[in-house]
């Protein structure tokens, strides 16, 4: 009788079938923390259903499906005529449509809405990552939108509508839209103030036509666009429609789609404006940079938070790898050395996690209070505008190292593309470039620090609310505050002092926040000099089961 060869063992159950947001204990107790009693309960369940969905196998599929099946340009139809679409698969629209069902794209003015918000994105795009930038595209241009309010008032409702309407129509036929950005182009890059794209005034007030290229336009297939063009008095803001209200089509002519490293679920294009496009001004004339920043602090946040949703999910995969997977006599997860390095990977994804969630905390406090609001609102302001780059800076520079360590986790396994761990490494680094690389903001944060003093003063309040608790934060802060005291020089040493704004802020919010063996053995390793350049070097002496426990997801 022939001996069988084919039998599997030492593999560990597929992580499918559990609830993305309750496992998440940092940002379950991150919503507690930030949003009132009334607000709770319904917020719980409503995250807990996303969370279902998320971690579905089903949804896991269209996630697979949405990323092996790229979108594809269509410049014409069979006849000939233009029509500049982009196809996508139809797992791109389920996932797409779950998340706005989801409420992904509707923060603005509701209770708690941006700390609800920004808990479901980061839950949403464990699913695929790509589908977050319509989200989150869509949700950020609101401020700006409310700069006009007749344009408000037809585009708002549609863009934070529940509804995801995939057809390209005039947006008074749409029960809901996606709004995307086109500022890059190809002369340069993240120096907007370079850009040639011209807008011509026509007769009616505030209606323009545009003439130019964009570099780099996301989610193309968007109903409307931001848009930044020099326009008589300099550069302006615009909203560009894919379809004019008489239903004919805006020249809006898709010139290509790149070919990415990863996010390839999502499209991303080259446009042509050929001097026909009808554009609505946003604004004043020349003041383009202050009407579009609203739009992109709010996608720098999703940056943060799309870097912490790819840090938790790489994390709960190789935690739970590694705790069904034995060697050398017992589960991966018990031995000291694996242990160590699963325990400094859950520590880098819990303090994303927990600032990603201040910040959009921040935001809700800052818009409930309003213009008037007091001092706590202003405050709230004043700490975004100098904490979102700092976060965006650090958190998405982390997001890549941790993920490779997090497939290294896996062996072999990870390097395989069934693991979904390739997927996650592709995507990793994207968040650091998109809505300005580390440069830009770095360079931001000494603006702000050189220019805004209620911001600086923001920021140390913060961290100030947790002196006192571990002798190494509270000495990491002594050595930021020298460091802050004299500028001259900065530029050339920006990075460091970012990055050490951005380890402190964490280690106050961990210190204030977290249970005491995350916030102990951050102190240790990040603040107090006792660990290593790479993962798996936090001192033997700490509770590292405690941390590592705490990553792991229940199936």
């Amino acid at each position: 009788m022939a001996r069988t060869t084919h039998t599997v063992s030492n593999q560990p159950p597929p992580l499918v079938g559990y609830d993305v947001f309750t496992g998440d204990r940092a940002l379950v107790e991150a919503v507690e923390r930030h949003l009132g009693p009334g607000l709770r309960d319904e917020a719980r369940e409503s995250l807990a259903l996303l969370g279902r969905a998320t971690g579905s196998e089903q949804v896991r599929e269209w996630g697979e499906q949405a990323n092996e099946n790229p979108p594809r340009l269509r410049t014409h139809d069979r006849y000939g005529h233009r029509v500049d679409e982009v196809h996508f698969h139809p797992a791109w629209h389920r996932i797409l449509g779950r998340s706005v069902s989801s409420g992904l794209t509707d923060a603005w003015g509701l209770p708690g809405g941006h700390v609800r918000r920004a808990a479901g994105f980061l839950v949403a795009t464990q699913a695929e990552a790509g589908h977050g930038c319509p989200l989150s595209m869509t949700h950020a241009a609101v401020p700006a939108l409310r700069i006009e309010p007749e344009l408000a008032e037809v585009w708002e409702p549609a863009a934070r509508s529940h509804v995801y309407e995939r057809a390209l129509l005039p947006v008074a036929e749409k029960p809901g839209a996606l709004l995307g950005m086109a500022m890059t182009e190809k002369q340069g890059g993240s120096d907007v103030r370079a850009n040639t794209t011209e807008a011509r005034p026509l007769a009616a007030a505030g209606e323009y036509v545009l003439t130019g290229h964009k570099w780099f336009c996301s989610a193309p297939m968007s109903d409307a666009f931001l848009v930044l063009a020099q326009a008589p008095a300099g550069l302006t803001c615009f909203l560009v429609p894919r379809v004019l209200a008489d239903g004919s089509r805006n020249a809006f002519l898709i010139q290509r789609l790149k070919d990415k490293l990863g996010n390839r679920s999502n499209a991303s294009a080259e446009v042509e404006f050929d001097g026909t496009t009808w554009a609505r001004r946003i604004g004043e004339e020349g003041r383009g940079v202050r009407s579009i920043m609203g739009m992109v602090a709010a996608t720098r946040l999703d940056c943060v938070l799309g870097s912490a949703a790819l840090m938790r999910q790489a994390v709960a995969q190789a935690v739970h790898h590694c705790s069904y997977r034995s060697a050398f006599g017992g589960p991966l997860a018990e031995k000291p050395l694996m242990r160590n390095v699963l325990a400094d990977l859950a520590l880098e994804s819990e303090a994303a996690t927990v600032l990603g969630m201040r910040l959009a905390a921040a935001y809700d406090a800052a818009e409930e209070g309003g213009e008037d609001g007091g001092q706590d609102a202003a405050r709230e302001r004043a700490l975004l505008r100098i904490a979102v780059p700092v976060a965006k800076y650090w958190v998405t520079k982390r997001c890549t190292p941790v993920v490779t360590e997090a497939l290294e986790c896996l062996g072999g396994n990870g390097y395989v593309e069934e693991s979904g761990m390739p997927r996650l490494l592709r995507e990793s680094p994207l968040n650091s470039v998109w809505e300005g690389s580390g440069n830009v903001q770095a360079l931001d944060v000494v603006r702000v620090l050189r220019t805004e003093p209620l911001s600086l003063d923001a920021f140390l309040r913060e961290i100030g609310a947790a002196r006192g608790a571990d002798h190494r934060f509270d000495r990491a802060v002594r050595e930021l505050l020298a460091e802050l005291a004299d500028l001259d020089g900065v530029e050339a040493r920006a990075r460091r002092l970012v990055e050490r704004m951005a380890l402190v802020l964490q280690g106050a919010l961990l210190v204030r926040w977290a249970p005491p063996e995350v916030a102990d053995a951050f102190c240790a390793a990040r603040l107090g000099g006792d660990g290593g350049a790479a993962f798996g070097t936090l001192p033997h002496t700490l509770d590292l089961r405690t941390v590592v426990e705490r990553a792991r997801v229940e199936v």
